[in-house]
């Protein structure tokens, strides 16, 4: 009787342990996210006058964008998107956020810091960055970002309103479009893209 319950048992684990190991595996493939090349590397200021750079991301799926704080156009619509983003993965430690300002004259880390309690930052991996403006615009050109001084349109600054998508491993990441090409980047203003960033960190996190 002893063997058969032993024999029984161990048929049970071992069809248990077949059952569980593709599973296991599978979280840890990659998905389908199109892999672009490393994001650029950087080294700012954050709202609570700490030194930040890809380092303190490293192991974290995050997203980042370019903005500041007194932009009365398309940066409002960007920080509730990235509000969404927050409740989406709100207290998962591996998810966060990096907000860079075009404008770090004024946008100090005490600014930063008074407008992350206004919009209601909890994330404590949402960093929000000042630092030199040249080295700031440097690093959106490697990005491939736009941002610009424009005396010409509401707030003097302009640009992008995408979202780019960076892995655990530091690479930025996207899905391919209907044609098959990489998106690059994600649209941070409309829905259809806040949807498509959303469920693309899921697949990061997952990896």
């Amino acid at each position: 009787m002893k063997n058969k319950s032993y024999i029984g048992i161990s048929f049970i684990v071992l069809i248990f342990g077949i059952w569980a190991v593709p599973k296991i595996v599978a979280k840890f493939q990659k998905s389908d996210l199109v892999e672009i090349g490393p994001a650029p590397q950087f080294v700012l200021t954050n709202q609570d006058g700490k030194k930040i750079s890809n380092e303190d991301y490293k192991g974290k799926v995050y997203v980042l964008e370019f903005f500041f704080t007194t932009c009365p156009t398309i940066c409002p619509k960007m920080n509730q998107n990235m509000l969404k983003l927050q409740q989406e993965y709100y207290g998962n430690p591996k998810f966060g956020i990096a907000s860079i300002t075009i404008n770090p004259e004024n946008d100090t880390p005490q600014v930063l810091k008074e407008h992350a309690k206004e919009l209601g930052v909890k994330n404590y991996n949402w960093h929000m960055l000042t630092g030199d403006r040249d080295y700031i615009y440097n690093l959106a050109k490697d990005f491939k970002l736009y941002a610009g001084v424009n005396k010409e349109v509401a707030g003097g600054f302009e640009h992008s309103g995408m979202f780019a998508l960076i892995d655990k491993e530091g690479n930025i990441r996207c899905r391919k479009d209907t044609f098959g090409n990489p998106i690059l980047y994600y649209d941070g203003l409309e829905e259809p893209g806040v949807t498509a960033i959303k469920e693309d960190i899921k697949k990061l996190l997952e990896e």
